[in-house]
């Protein structure tokens, strides 16, 4: 007996050490025909997925992108337990993959076309040598400091302001819809914005990483239909935005001159000066114990934009 598992052993340790011969053999063969053209090949592909993802990313397709690829991985995973029904299911999906990412895509697909049109691509490989780190830390407290100090001048002033930290999910659909700015944030600039007479009041102001991106800026309403009624609109485009993205949302009532947190889809009413930047400074500079993650983040960050 003890000789018959020993013999199954060798075969098993055969079979096995023939297998990954066989991959190595397969790896050099195919190292044996590489050429040119083929690595050619690789770097054009790698550099067009490196643009489409870079645009994409700008926007709020990346959260549908997020929710395919849990799709697929869920079909997998049925598919490796033998559940027929759901991969019955899942199976008539990917067979319509095509049309589906069409219709999920659309404005994204030809936002990529026109961008590249008008030279995207040689900004990609500007930014794709550029150095440095976005956000730090100094510049983001300067900024904090100065949206804390001009809320509380237009909340005592009754001047109504719709702030916009972006977060991971990035927002240039939502940028593009507003005047570009691309400006240091300073009290002086962000009451000026959201004076009465200005044209880009009404709007909404979106602030990146420790820049001004825009102004005047439009956003979604939220379809929540169980909030409150007296809410106007500048809080429902809080709540709307915040519940499609990760943003940190102010508002400046200009009835009551409450700020209001709009975050995750809730509104925060009649929050202090001291609050807003506990909250601001929680969500955007990153603790001592996670000065580490926080950096590696800001890096990949940069890389993405």
């Amino acid at each position: 007996m003890q000789i018959y598992e020993i013999a199954l052993r060798f075969r098993y340790v055969k079979n096995l050490w023939n297998t990954v011969v066989d991959y190595f053999s397969q790896i050099k063969g195919l190292f044996g025909t590489f050429n040119l053209i083929d690595l050619v090949d690789i770097l054009f592909v790698a550099v067009v997925l490196y643009i489409v993802i870079r645009i994409l990313r700008e926007t709020r397709a990346m959260q549908l992108i997020k929710g395919l690829l849990f799709v697929a991985a869920l079909y997998f995973l049925v598919t490796f337990l033998g559940m027929g029904a759901s991969s019955y299911l899942l199976r008539a999906v990917f067979s319509n993959i095509l049309i589906i990412v069409v219709i999920l895509f659309g404005p994204e697909i030809r936002n990529i076309l026109e961008q590249m049109g008008v030279g995207a691509a040689r900004n990609t490989f500007r930014n794709i040598i550029s150095s440095g780190v976005a956000v730090e830390i100094a510049e983001m407290n300067k900024t904090i400091d100065a949206t804390c100090k001009a809320c509380v001048d237009m909340s005592d002033n009754l001047v109504g302001a719709l702030i916009v930290f972006e977060n991971e999910t990035m927002l240039g659909d939502i940028i593009e819809t507003g005047t570009a700015l691309n400006a240091k944030p300073s009290k002086e600039l962000i009451e000026n914005i959201f004076f009465p007479k200005s044209p880009m009041h009404d709007g909404a102001m979106i602030v990146r990483d420790t820049v001004i991106s825009a102004a005047g800026c439009i956003l979604p309403l939220t379809k929540n239909s169980d909030i409150s009624s007296s809410l106007g609109t500048r809080h429902r485009a809080a709540i709307g935005i915040s519940e499609q993205s990760d943003a940190i949302v102010i508002v400046v009532s200009e009835e009551t001159g409450h700020i209001s947190i709009a975050r995750n889809g809730q509104l925060t009413h009649n929050v202090s000066s001291g609050e807003l930047r506990d909250v601001l400074t929680n969500a955007l500079i990153p603790s001592t114990s996670s000065a580490n993650e926080g950096l590696f983040k800001r890096i990949i960050r940069r890389v993405k934009k």
